[in-house]
């Protein structure tokens, strides 16, 4: 089966999904952050080609999946829709890569489903309900001007760490995220309201059987190492990797550190 990029229906919504479709090698299925879509995970692509089949669906309302015309889309509604998306697929003896609220999704996923999980990496997540109040406002606004001006830079200021954000050697990474945050539309705020009003989930942890490997960046201010640490400690089988100089986003600020650790912990 050739890589593909496909649109798949699920539940009432078409969820945009990029397969790299090898048949009988094992899976990972990636789940993004907010604000960012699929592509933060071409990293991966190449680093594992021939040894696992990644699978990246984009959540209902953001990237290139259907937007819909509602208030607010719930962490319940990503779960639901990832749980019939696997179905639809027959993915089973899953590896999960997740990052932010990919983690919200994905902790509701697998304590659901435990059975369809082989092992799971969070990376600058958790599973807290959301304590910053302000975001709320801060998605107010995005909804009325765009992701321009002050509005970007507090975003970019969310998603990656003051090292990353200083560095001359990695301007790259930020500029090509500067450019595809900007060019987002008014109307994330259904999704970006799910995120900002979530519930917490942490009562779930004890469900997921599977090892997972946790990594939370010192300079992640959106989502701290102890809200990572509390993940670990509510996990009946965990890891936690804590990373100086990096912030919301290790998969795209660390990858040269990230990726080879994810891919040996999938490969054990």
């Amino acid at each position: 089966m050739p890589h593909t990029q496909q649109v798949v229906a699920v539940r009432d919504t078409h969820l945009f999904v990029d397969d790299t479709g090898e048949e009988g090698l094992p899976i990972i299925l990636c789940l993004h952050s907010l604000f960012l879509d699929s592509r933060m995970f071409d990293g991966l692509i190449d680093a594992v080609r021939g040894e696992f089949r990644v699978v990246r669906p984009e959540f209902r309302g953001q990237g290139r999946s259907d937007l819909h015309d509602v208030d607010v889309i719930t962490m319940d509604d990503h779960a639901e829709d990832i749980l019939a998306l696997i179905e639809v697929m027959g993915l089973k003896d899953i590896n999960m890569l997740v990052q932010s609220m990919g983690g919200d999704v994905g902790v509701r996923v697998a304590a659901r489903r435990p059975e369809l999980f082989r092992k799971i990496v969070m990376a600058g997540s958790s599973a807290r309900g959301e304590t910053h109040k302000e975001y709320v406002t801060w998605t107010d606004r995005a909804s009325v001007h765009g992701f321009v001006g002050d509005i970007l830079e507090e975003t970019l200021g969310v998603m990656f760490g003051e090292t990353i954000r200083n560095d001359p050697e990695r301007t790259d990474i930020v500029a090509l995220w500067t450019d595809r945050i900007n060019a987002l539309p008014r109307s994330l705020r259904p999704a970006m309201l799910g995120v900002m009003t979530r519930e917490g989930a942490l009562d779930l942890l004890p469900s997921i059987t599977c090892p997972v490997l946790i990594f939370s960046g010192v300079e992640d201010h959106a989502r701290p190492p102890e809200w990572g640490k509390e993940v670990a400690d509510a996990l009946p089988d965990s890891e936690l990797v804590v990373l100086e100089g990096v912030g919301h986003s290790p998969t795209l600020e660390v990858p040269n550190i990230v990726y080879p650790k994810i891919i040996d912990f999938f490969r054990s």
